[in-house]
């Protein structure tokens, strides 16, 4: 096999454009012009709200889709019916409210 016609592979002028630009001005972490501890200031305190915020929401959300989901489990298939699943879903709700609080 042959690499005759491999020599002279003919780079498009677009692609020598931007292969200049970037051995002028460089890739993006060569630009060294601070320390690296100097960032943008933090507000812990309302990312600890926010966090909490978010880890409350899960915790409550996730406890209301899994009673829901025993309720219907309930109410289609255990013979419950609509208000045997509903008084269920409340006493559950109730449970899972007094055990996460």
């Amino acid at each position: 096999m042959s690499t005759k016609g491999f020599s002279r592979v003919r780079v498009p002028q677009s692609l020598r454009i931007a292969r200049g630009c970037f051995k002028e001005t460089g890739l993006m972490d060569n630009h060294h012009s601070g320390p690296v501890e100097t960032g943008a200031s933090m507000d812990y305190a309302e990312h600890e709200k926010t966090y909490d915020m978010f880890i409350a929401g899960a915790k409550w959300g996730t406890m209301i889709i899994v009673v829901l989901m025993i309720a219907m489990a309930a109410g289609f298939f255990g013979g419950a019916g609509f208000i045997g699943s509903l008084i269920l879903f409340i006493v559950l709700t109730v449970a899972g409210a007094f055990l996460l609080r």
